[in-house]
C-alpha cells in the first residue's frame, strides 16, 4: 500500500479503522502521518445511511475516539472540532472496507450503503470523486458480488498476489 503510486501522491486520504475480520491499517495510518499527509476516518450515523470522513490530529488520537455499538471506533456524534473531509479540500484516496469483491471493482460492503452515498457526495464537490482502492485479503475475491445501481466500484482492490 504505500509503494502505491496513488499513496504517495495523495495528500488527503480517508481510510477506515480496522475490524478484526479486515486488512488491518493500524500502520497504514501511522505512515499517513509519517509522510506528512492528512488522515481521514469515517463517522457512521446508526439511525441512516450517512457517513463523514472526519481528520485525525495523529495515530495516537486514535485511542480517545468512542467505541459504537458495531465495535468500531469513530469520533462522537457532538464531536464538532474535527474538519469534514468535503468541508475542505475534499479528498484524494479513499481507502474502502468490504465483505467481497469482484474483479471488475464491485464491492459488497455491510449493507447500509454508506461509501456509496459518501461517493456521491464526493461527486458533486469541486475536487471530484476521489481514487478509491478496496483493501481485500485474497479470499474475499469472488466471480461476481451481487450490486444494485446505487453502488459505486471501486477503481482497484489490493489483495495478497493480486
Amino acid at each position: 500500500v504505500i509503494g502505491h503510486p496513488k499513496y504517495k501522491e495523495s495528500k488527503r486520504i480517508a481510510i477506515f479503522l480496522s475490524m478484526p475480520d479486515e486488512i488491518q491499517t493500524e500502520d497504514i495510518i501511522k505512515d499517513i502521518f509519517k509522510q506528512g499527509k492528512e488522515c481521514f476516518i469515517p463517522r457512521y450515523k446508526s439511525q441512516s445511511n450517512h457517513m463523514d470522513m472526519l481528520k485525525l490530529s495523529s495515530a495516537e488520537d486514535i485511542s480517545s475516539l468512542a467505541l459504537t455499538s458495531w465495535n468500531i471506533l469513530q469520533p462522537s456524534d457532538d464531536d464538532s472540532t474535527r474538519e469534514e473531509a468535503l468541508d475542505g479540500g475534499g479528498l484524494d484516496l479513499i481507502f474502502m472496507p468490504g465483505l467481497g469483491f469482484d474483479k471488475k471493482g464491485n464491492r459488497l460492503g455491510r449493507g447500509k450503503g454508506y461509501y456509496d452515498t459518501y461517493l456521491e457526495r464526493c461527486m458533486k464537490h469541486p475536487c471530484g470523486k476521489p481514487y478509491t482502492i478496496a483493501l481485500a485479503f485474497r479470499e474475499q475475491i469472488c466471480e461476481s458480488v451481487p450490486v444494485t445501481e446505487n453502488d459505486v466500484p471501486v477503481d482497484e482492490i489490493l489483495y495478497e498476489d493480486c
